[in-house]
């Protein structure tokens, strides 16, 4: 993990200069401004390998926790993925995207549009919470007064099944709660 994350992909600052020996060998034919091209559609090829990658189906729907930058200033959300399948977290409609897991193993989205820049957290039910646990804390969600110890309570991390598929390594949750402080 590099700065505390594991990168899954991101199409934010891609850098030409990284990519510029395979495509001038693969592509000599095309125009700087082709195999530039090029590098961001094969970039964009590559998420698909990664939902392809995580295409692991969970018992219950992952929550998105939003922090949202909007024009008005930042707003607290929520949805679900009812799927329940991780490869469902790695879509966006906004410009620039990069998914990753955190020093915490939570798998973690930061999103940027014309407004400002999006902060998504996902997250899965823990199995056997009850229903009105969930409602609990979708509403403090929705008022925007939902705290660290409100999620952990009542959904679990998703980097350790991320972490199997690319064999890297996370903390055991207590372990980060300690760094955290």
């Amino acid at each position: 993990m590099s700065d505390n994350k594991h990168i899954i992909w991101s199409d934010y600052a891609l850098d030409y200069e990284d990519w510029r020996g395979v495509l001038e060998s693969e592509y000599p034919d095309l125009s700087e401004n082709e195999r530039v091209a090029l590098m961001y559609e094969m970039n964009g090829d590559y998420l698909d390998d990664e939902r392809a990658n995580l295409n692991i189906q969970l018992p219950q729907p992952i929550i998105v926790i939003g922090d949202l930058g909007l024009w008005y200033g930042r707003r607290m959300g929520y949805k679900e993925i009812e799927s329940g399948n991780i490869s469902d977290c790695l879509y966006s409609d906004t410009d620039y995207s990069t998914w990753y897991v955190d020093k915490l193993g939570d798998l973690r989205c930061d999103a940027i549009h014309h407004d400002g820049t999006n902060h998504y957290l996902y997250r899965t039910y823990k199995d056997g919470v009850r229903d009105s646990q969930i409602d609990l804390l979708k509403e403090k969600l929705y008022r925007g007064i939902a705290t660290r110890a409100d999620i952990t309570r009542v959904t679990r991390r998703l980097g350790d099944d991320i972490a199997k598929v690319y064999g890297f390594s996370i903390p055991w949750q207590r372990q980060a709660a300690s760094v955290q402080r």
